[in-house]
């Protein structure tokens, strides 16, 4: 039986091994940013199936679910209700023109679509959520 010898990875593999080893790295600069703009906000990236969605909670709005980690708060807000809410965060133009993450409205993620809750700290100025 003679042994057969796998084919040479195409270009396509190679990129794929790539961005899977380098996505690790690409992501560390923005995990060492600091938060800027507004302190009493932390944002999170929830991982749906549909996508990410960028969600800002007020330290208020954090305070009412209890003592632990965010993250911890978060999960339990999730099995408890089925559901997170917080404003929506994208980027946009700032007031001075400048490019910033600004709150694009409130928004729902059901708790069977949400994947994985990570804090997220931004690169970029933030703006504070309507009142």
């Amino acid at each position: 039986m003679t042994a057969s010898r796998r084919p040479a990875p195409g270009p396509w593999q190679r990129l794929a091994v790539g961005l899977l080893l380098g996505a690790p790295l690409a992501t560390a600069p923005l995990a060492a940013a600091p938060l800027r703009g507004v302190s009493s906000l932390r944002l999170f990236r929830v991982m749906t199936m549909r996508g990410d969605v960028l969600l800002g909670l007020t330290a208020a709005e954090l305070a009412e679910l209890g003592p632990g980690p965010d993250t911890q708060r978060l999960a339990r807000l999730i099995a408890a209700e089925g559901v997170l809410a917080g404003w929506r965060y994208r980027r946009m133009q700032g007031p001075d023109g400048r490019t910033c993450l600004g709150a694009f409205g409130r928004v729902s993620v059901a708790g069977q679509d949400a994947l994985t809750v990570q804090p997220y700290l931004a690169d970029l100025p933030v703006l504070p959520p309507p009142t």
